[in-house]
């Protein structure tokens, strides 16, 4: 075997075992979003992969056992189906391949003849995510006739929310990381590896043990319950990594580029604003991602420092909220959790191009 044709053998490995794992994480989700526009009955009473063609039994007529003179008690045949009452009732095929299935009890029954068919369930509607999102009174006729009342879960207030909490503690984090990382990279002062080394440190400090010492010192403070409390939680506990992330590009910036601009007169300010700024894009937009997409899906600190205050809920608590009242609703649920999708999907696809660049910054010298 050549080597041109091991090579050709590996790449459709590679590249057949990559796809099968996209396809592997990719159904689940696509099934929660085909379920987001479907009805209640509709996924109560079947799987999403229905809306793909499908062989299904399809009910062709409807026998009337008294009119048979079937007696329920004893072993009947209908169609050529032989078999008991308790028999009919899970069904019996037909040697012609139908399916006779009894419906109701002995006294007031019925008997369905069902045939296998093609199928679709192509019933959708954004009536779900209309009632997520407009807070509206939504009716729900159930099986039996009767007409069910169910409140909406108003989301629009709590999307605000989590873009007010997210932008600030995404922004704060990164302008302070980015002076920080300059001062680690360029600037000599007493104890800038100690002070370097602590900083990293920090990455291994889990959260969860500075929550209630900083839910105390808030509450002093009077900053419990207020946004600006959650941005300043957030910065705290992004900087370490920030700063990481940032001082392994600024360091490898052109040398040459930033000693020319301080022979030409330029202060520290100067540069910083006028060239590692702007050459640092790359860095900054993936440290972005990633402390967005954190801030955004966040639910402990948002819980912890905001409390269960209606005004201030962010869409992860009214998620949880929504998971608590109406546990059994699939169809809220997962319109819910594709309407706080939307804005990560977004961030992530507009700045995806500076990602893997700014995360491979530093790791190759020479």
């Amino acid at each position: 075997m050549g080597a041109k044709r091991k090579r050709l053998i590996n790449d459709v490995l590679v590249n057949g075992g990559l796809l099968f794992l996209v396809l592997l994480w990719t159904i689940p989700t696509l099934g929660l979003f085909v379920s987001s526009f479907r009805s209640r009955e509709d996924i109560q009473t079947s799987g999403w992969w229905n809306v793909f063609p499908h062989r299904e039994w399809q009910k062709v007529s409807e026998l009337d056992p008294k009119a048979l003179g079937l007696d329920p008690n004893g072993v009947m045949e209908v169609e050529g189906a032989v078999g008991t009452f308790k028999e009919m009732r899970d069904g019996i095929e037909t040697p012609d391949g139908r399916l006779i299935t009894w419906v109701g009890n002995k006294r007031l029954g019925r008997i369905d003849v069902q045939e296998q068919g093609w199928a679709v369930s192509w019933d959708f509607d954004l009536s779900n995510y209309d009632q997520v999102l407009s807070g509206k009174d939504y009716e729900y006729k159930n099986p039996d006739g009767t007409v069910e009342v169910i409140p909406g879960d108003d989301m629009s207030g709590a999307f605000l929310n989590s873009l007010a909490v997210a932008v600030p503690a995404t922004v704060i984090p990164i302008l302070i990381a980015a002076f920080a990382a300059y001062a680690f990279a360029w600037m000599k002062f007493p104890g800038r590896r100690f002070w370097f080394v602590l900083v990293i440190a920090l990455l291994v400090v889990p959260l969860q043990i500075a929550l209630v010492p900083i839910l105390r010192d808030y509450n002093t403070l009077g900053l419990n319950g207020t946004f600006l409390g959650v941005w300043l939680a957030h910065t705290g506990f992004g900087l370490a990594l920030a700063t990481y992330l940032l001082y392994n590009y600024i360091s490898t910036l052109p040398r040459e580029t930033l000693e020319s601009a301080f022979i030409d007169g330029a202060s520290h300010f100067t540069v910083f604003t006028r060239l590692v700024m702007p050459l640092s894009v790359p860095a900054l937009a993936s440290f972005a991602i990633f402390q967005f997409l954190w801030v955004w899906n966040d639910y402990l600190v948002a819980l912890v420092f905001l409390g269960g205050n209606p005004e201030f809920k962010v869409v992860t608590q009214r998620l949880a909220d929504i998971v608590g009242s109406r546990g059994s609703d699939w169809h809220l649920l997962t319109a819910g959790a594709f309407i706080s999708m939307i804005l990560p999907l977004t961030v992530f696809f507009a700045l995806q191009r500076y990602f893997v660049r700014g995360l491979m910054a530093g790791s190759v010298k020479g």
